[in-house]
């Protein structure tokens, strides 16, 4: 079994789509060891999107991912990272394949309703920004 870090980004909350996803989480077999609901500020975005400093996007991620709540999750199935990354669809919701989470409820790039980690390496970095080691069991 291999965990990943998700997100319910803001944009997916405040249209009150969580319940949808999450329920969609679980009817595709990943078992949610950790769930929170947070308010990033934009200290904790900018420390979360780091690895994005340099790119001219940076300024405008933090912003909405600081914008209001947004839900964080620990996932957990056989190769959780590329089952969670299909589930999700690609970043660009008008160029998701039907059926993902982002063609769904993804608005635009920007805009997209979830984040998932893209590496071991990353997720083990994304759970441990957000999760402390207790609440991941």
């Amino acid at each position: 079994m291999q965990r990943t870090f998700a997100i319910i980004k803001p944009d997916a909350v405040q249209k009150q789509y969580a319940g949808r996803i999450l329920a969609r989480i679980e009817a595709v077999g990943f078992t949610v060891r950790a769930l929170r609901m947070i308010h990033m500020s934009k200290a904790e975005a900018e420390g979360f999107y780091h690895v994005h400093r340099e790119r001219p996007f940076f300024g405008g991620l933090t912003d909405f991912m600081s914008s209001g709540p947004c839900i964080v999750l620990c996932l957990e199935a056989a190769d959780a990272i590329k089952k969670w990354r299909d589930l999700m669809g690609a970043t660009d919701p008008a160029k998701a394949a039907d059926g993902t989470l982002r063609k769904e409820f993804g608005a635009s790039i920007d805009n997209n309703a979830t984040h998932g980690s893209d590496a071991p390496e990353t997720a083990a970095f994304e759970l441990g920004y957000f999760f402390r080691g207790m609440e991941l069991r």
